[in-house]
């Protein structure tokens, strides 16, 4: 069956969830963070993904603004950090105004050109997901942007991946689904979507009952996989 829909994963897949970090080092390059800003981003990213499993498997859910404080709270206790209130609020700042990979404006453009519905399905909050979206100047490549707080649970519940068919009424066959997380292809992939793992920092595949039909190593391939 042809696409006629691709969706993306936000954080990691269209954003790039180092900015805030290395976006801040740059601001005081003399500082201490400006020494630690990578181990930070790596640690933030990390708790911030456990927080959502966590929260889904003991139904504890709460929206993803409260999950990255968390995340980036204890990112820098870790690093004794912590006591920099203003390093944390000019990090939070930053996370609503994540810089785009370069390729992908041109991608998403190309995919309208071809008729493709797009769209954004996220564990972020509309909020957030809206900030990110215009302040990298893509809301005129995507047809819906979709989250989780509809659902009450973040990915990968079954719940989260119906949005994409309740927003386009199209089938799973019909989907592309595509994210940076391996977990998070491979259960989009589980649910009945085709799918692509944008392997980035080129690790390896994650030991789960589904795999990815498709690895990138960025978003530059995702034009011709649909032509």
């Amino acid at each position: 069956m042809k696409i006629t829909t691709c969706v993306f994963d936000a954080y990691g897949t269209l954003f790039d969830v180092a900015a805030a970090a290395r976006l801040a080092a740059k601001e005081a390059p003399d500082s201490p963070f400006a020494q630690h800003w990578p181990k930070l981003a790596e640690i933030w990213r990390a708790k911030q993904l456990q927080y959502t499993w966590l929260r889904a498997i003991t139904g504890a859910h709460t929206d993803f603004w409260e999950v990255t404080q968390n995340g980036l709270d204890f990112a820098l206790e870790a690093l004794k950090l912590d006591q920099d209130d203003a390093l944390r609020e000019r990090l939070l700042q930053l996370y609503w105004e994540l810089q785009a990979y370069p390729e992908v404006p041109q991608m998403l453009k190309d995919l309208k050109s071809l008729g493709i519905n797009t769209a954004i399905l996220s564990n972020g909050s509309p909020d957030m997901l809206n900030g990110a979206v215009q302040s990298a100047g893509l809301e005129d490549y995507l047809d819906a942007v979709l989250s989780v707080e509809s659902t009450g649970i973040f990915k990968p519940d079954s719940t989260v991946y119906d949005l994409v068919g309740n927003a386009f009424s199209c089938s799973k066959k019909e989907v592309l689904f595509v994210s940076s997380n391996g977990w998070d292809a491979a259960a989009a992939a589980g649910y009945g979507f085709d799918t692509v793992w944008v392997n980035r920092g080129g690790d390896p595949l994650d030991r789960l009952p589904w795999t990815p039909k498709h690895v990138a190593s960025d978003l530059r391939a995702i034009t011709a996989l649909l032509t």
